[in-house]
């Protein structure tokens, strides 16, 4: 199965799901992993890669190390392997390893190709597809990163097979984000879904295809209309201006992304609701299915003003204006720069 990425002649690409067969370079290829993934999967992944040189930089796993200090040390061993211009890297890993991967490329002897393998269901569905590429600093999430498009995308179902039950359910946040933002229908596929199969792992591969399939298909239709965020790819960042707050405020080790997306989402239902948005029912049917796949959305919030203070660190944030992505009934969504600071509060309230 193949889903086009259209960006123009020059950087359009495919994704491929299910087809990753053999991979043959006339180059050096650098595969850039993570301890866990590597000792999961790469020797089958090496098996399939024919180059003039192969290479292997492994990184340590966990988003408190997606930083400008990884980034030196991945740079420094693609320098010490020499790779140059007409080299390629891989990306082989989760949502982490994907944007690392991207924005190393993007900057390495100002440009080479990339490949992103996604390894987790949340890059899967997300990370590993429309080139935003990026790492954290002390200040917030991906403050530091650049607009990228990879040369091609592989995912596999059997790289996800020994995910544990967690980070299936921190992937199936994003889907229940593309969902709610654009396809209510697709609300009804997931409410029908064998939950229990699908958090130990034992789900269809054509199902699980199929949950890939449409997350991508949607994202790639925006991605393709808007690739560098001006306003339709803005919408899927609902959730995100409250998950990267908890993220930042947690040091990026206590929830998974998708985890913090989670609660991100029904923070910003509770928003919409307060503002006539989304009425109750609405909101009570995102988070019961939130709730359903074992995801958090409550969200301690210990200083309502420090959590506000926040908001104004995010790439959202225009002029001191915070950018918000709020469900407008179920299957829309709109962005509003125009809240109140006292409704924002009030929100916050609710989880303090």
């Amino acid at each position: 199965m193949q889903i086009r990425v259209n960006l123009g002649e020059k950087i359009s690409y495919n994704v491929y799901i299910n087809e990753l067969k053999q991979l043959k370079f006339d180059t050096k290829v650098v595969v850039l992993t993570n301890d866990l993934v590597a000792k999961l999967h790469l020797d089958i992944l090496l098996e399939k890669i024919q180059a003039k040189e192969l290479f292997v930089i492994k990184i340590q796993d966990g988003e408190e190390y997606k930083n400008l200090q990884t980034i030196e040390y991945i740079i420094d061993q693609m320098c010490h392997y020499q790779l140059d211009r007409k080299s390629i890297l891989i990306s082989f890993g989760g949502g982490v390893v994907s944007d690392m991967g991207g924005f190393v490329a993007s900057i390495y002897q100002r440009g080479i190709e990339f490949i992103n393998i996604p390894t987790t269901l949340l890059a899967c569905v997300d990370a590993s597809v429309g080139g935003k590429t990026g790492v954290n600093n002390r200040f917030g999430k991906n403050l530091i990163g650049s607009f990228y498009q990879p040369k091609a995308v592989y995912c596999e179902s059997d790289f996800l097979k020994t995910l544990p039950s967690r980070e299936l359910a921190a992937g199936m946040a994003e889907f229940i984000k593309m969902a709610a933002v654009f396809d209510d229908k697709m609300l009804d596929f997931l409410e029908n879904l064998d939950k229990k199969r699908f958090l130990n792992g034992s789900l269809e591969d054509d199902i699980l295809a199929q949950i890939i399939q449409k997350s991508i298909e949607l994202k790639a239709n925006v991605v393709s209309q808007d690739e560098k965020e001006n306003g339709l790819r803005m919408l899927l960042n609902y959730g995100h201006t409250f998950a990267h707050v908890i993220e930042n405020q947690t040091g990026y080790k206590k929830y998974l992304h998708g985890e913090a997306v989670a609660m991100g989402m029904h923070m910003a239902n509770v928003l919409a609701l307060r503002l006539g948005l989304l009425d109750l029912q609405e909101c009570e049917r995102i988070k019961k299915l939130l709730l359903e796949f074992n995801l958090p959305v409550d969200y301690l919030v210990l200083d309502v003003d420090e959590f506000y203070n926040a908001f104004f660190m995010d790439k959202k944030t225009h002029f001191k204006k915070i950018n918000f992505i709020l469900l407008d009934g179920l299957g829309k969504a709109c962005i509003k720069n125009d809240i109140s600071k006292e409704d924002v509060l009030e929100t916050l309230k609710v989880f303090a």
